[in-house]
């Protein structure tokens, strides 16, 4: 979960250098790991824009996972766009109302 808003941080890109990253669900003993990150205030372009990005650095970050930890396989990563924080500020509003 810390490792991959750090290594994103890292990239030239500004479309991802500052997502936020909600969740991380590593399954299948650590090969397999979706990534959930906020859409929140993204157009579709942009969202879709983002996605293809992620994708192409999949390879990036799996070499700066096994750099800054001593695991012997990394895990591929999917990343999935989810609108939990604005979710939530709905919530916070709806509980003000009542």
């Amino acid at each position: 979960m810390e490792l991959i808003p750090e290594a994103l941080s890292q990239l030239n890109d500004n479309r991802i250098n500052s997502l936020t990253i909600l969740a991380v669900d590593c399954k299948h003993g650590k090969y397999d790991a979706t990534v959930y990150f906020d859409k929140t205030n993204m157009t579709e372009d942009e969202l879709k824009e983002v996605k293809i990005q992620l994708k192409k650095i999949n390879g990036t970050l799996k070499a700066y996972c096994l750099r800054a930890t001593s695991w012997y396989k990394c895990p591929d990563f999917k990343f999935v766009a989810d609108d939990f924080v604005q979710r939530e500020a709905n919530l916070e509003k709806l509980f003000k109302q009542i």
